[in-house]
């Protein structure tokens, strides 16, 4: 689905990280913050995602607590 919105939330939550439309069809990323705003992002990916997208499954990874965050802000890769 349109990454923009993924980003708009993102920012909108104060997370940071990155997002991936894949070839497959499926969304990828990566998303840091206070863990309040990591699950509220989670939340958001696994209910709510852009206008256009259909959610079939959310499937979240590699959690763990990190002392510092890897990324400045949110961007879409390609």
């Amino acid at each position: 689905f349109p990454t923009q919105y993924t980003e708009e939330e993102a920012r909108k939550l104060g997370v940071v990280g990155w997002v991936k439309n894949t070839s497959q069809g499926t969304v990828t990323g990566q998303v840091q913050g206070p863990e309040d705003k990591v699950n509220a992002m989670k939340s958001w990916l696994s209910k709510v995602g852009s206008p256009s997208s259909r959610i079939d499954r959310t499937n979240f990874s590699n959690e763990k607590e990190i002392s510092k965050l890897d990324f400045s802000g949110f961007s879409t890769r390609y």
